[in-house]
């Protein structure tokens, strides 16, 4: 297999900086990228956020705009470079609504460039990642355009979620030192802003996103959040490549966070882990010799994720059926408060957990009956896939990556391995939960979808393949 280098730039990188998928994408698919033998090297602003103290890193040069520094992502030998920047990257968060935001990560991504330029590395890929990372194109195309080090590189961009985009006014981009504004959308710059992944989006040699069905649901006008146009136009270049899962981090058989490790073949200790988890929560069946199902969430809590739906939706189904809820997550204040009200309104049933809780997030995994997953759209989603490793049962709206990574369950054959509803109501909730307490009912049944889900493989190998391909076929041509 041809070896290609790869510089990927992302914005957050697990374990380091985190605010959602992103991260693990980036550290997950670098790895796998690396054991296919390509040449990575991962690029990642230095927050103040990051624990320098619990950091091996050395630092490889300096200049007057940023230090760079270079560590080694964990459980691999693929580089990591720091850009080290105090006046940018020292607000005490990864993103910030301040003015200067455009120019945080216009600086890293000319920081990138000219840290392969220092370390005398020639990508032929440059693997990019949302509107943060989206300029490196242009800058390739105009304020780099003279090093022949970059002769013949190619640009993939990511959308991870195309409801960011990095929408700034126009006045930015005298800042960014890029010298032709023609780069950036006439009709844009005419209306006073800069869209920064549209920008990308028009720029780069191929686009990706991270399942098959976003990327058709994002050249719709329901989806596309204005940019189906374009996306519609550059199609032929659009490729929807389903995450997958670090299976090193997700796997009950060797899970540390978990009290009881299990496999397939040793499901019986999910139930010894439900045991536990209950009695953790303060969550009581209703009588000794009763089982009922518990019901599984870990989500940010926004109205992508569905939440909007469950005020008109959980309630009634709580008060009908003998079942419990288990809920972590942070988001809008309103979500937060239903669930704090639900919690009250079924004591001894329902438990709120704000925030987020790594150690909670895996035993729900672990000992949750099924996994409820509403979301309004979904470019991939990984609990879904955390959960049929788990042989936790995903119930779950049928968009995006739980399209793709989800099959309903037909007891007549016995195949598919969860629950999937089409409508985005609060009836199309109630009718994924009670189909699943209805085959939670049925021990054969059950017992089946579990050990179908758990047979399900969405490790890191294949998606990486992929990329491997788009890669190729990009040098190629």
């Amino acid at each position: 297999m041809q070896s290609v280098r790869v510089a990927f730039v992302v914005s957050e990188l697990t374990p380091y900086a985190k605010t959602g998928g992103l991260a693990d994408v980036g550290e997950a698919l670098s790895r796998a990228l690396a054991e296919l033998g390509h040449d990575v090297r991962v690029f990642v602003p230095l927050y103040d956020t990051i624990d320098r103290d619990g950091l091996s890193i050395e630092k490889r040069f300096e200049t007057e705009a940023f230090d760079l520094w270079e560590g080694t992502l964990p459980r691999s030998k693929v580089p990591v470079y720091f850009v080290d920047c105090p006046r940018f990257f020292s607000r005490g968060s990864l993103y910030t609504n301040d003015p200067d935001e455009p120019l945080r990560f216009a600086l890293f991504c000319h920081a990138v460039v000219q840290s392969c330029q220092r370390l005398v590395f020639a990508p032929q890929i440059f693997h990019l990642n949302d509107w943060q990372t989206s300029l490196v194109p242009v800058l390739l195309e105009t304020t780099y355009a003279w090093d022949r080090l970059f002769e013949g590189a190619k640009t993939v961009l990511t959308i991870h979620n195309l409801g960011y985009q990095g929408v700034f006014g126009a006045e930015a981009i005298e800042r960014m030192d890029i010298p032709d504004s023609s780069h950036f959308d006439e009709h844009d710059r005419g209306a006073g802003v800069v869209n920064l992944l549209k920008t990308g989006i028009s720029h780069a040699d191929h686009l990706t996103t991270v399942s098959p069905t976003y990327a058709r649901e994002i050249q719709t006008e329901e989806q596309g959040f204005g940019l189906d146009g374009l996306l519609r136009h550059r199609s032929g270049r659009l490729t929807g490549i389903l995450n997958g899962v670090d299976y090193g981090e997700w796997d009950p058989e060797n899970d540390e966070h978990i009290p009881y490790r299990y496999s397939a073949e040793t499901i019986r200790l999910k139930k010894q882990n439900k045991v536990k988890l209950l009695q953790e929560l303060g969550l009581a069946s209703s009588s000794p010799d009763a089982d009922p199902p518990l019901i599984g969430m870990v989500s940010r809590l926004s109205a992508q994720k569905g939440i909007e739906l469950l005020p008109r939706a959980l309630p009634d189904f709580l008060a009908r059926h003998d079942s419990s809820l288990a809920v972590l997550g942070t988001g809008e204040r309103a979500y937060e408060e239903f669930f704090s009200m639900l919690e009250k309104r079924f004591p001894g049933r329902v438990r709120f957990y704000r925030g987020f809780n790594n150690r909670l997030a895996h035993w729900i995994e672990a000992g949750a009956d099924m996994f409820l997953m509403p979301s309004r759209y979904e470019p991939c989603g990984l609990n879904q896939m955390y959960s049929l490793r788990y042989g936790t049962v995903p119930v779950v709206r049928k968009t995006g990556g739980l399209a793709d990574s989800v099959q309903q369950f037909d007891p007549a054959t016995g195949e598919g391995h969860g629950i999937v509803f089409e409508h985005y109501t609060a009836s199309g909730v109630q009718w994924g939960l009670e189909r699943a307490i209805e085959l939670y009912g049925d021990t054969a049944s059950w017992d089946r979808m579990v050990q179908n889900a758990m047979a399900c493989d969405f490790s890191w190998a294949g998606p990486a393949a992929r990329y491997s391909d788009i890669y190729r076929e990009l040098l190629i041509h």
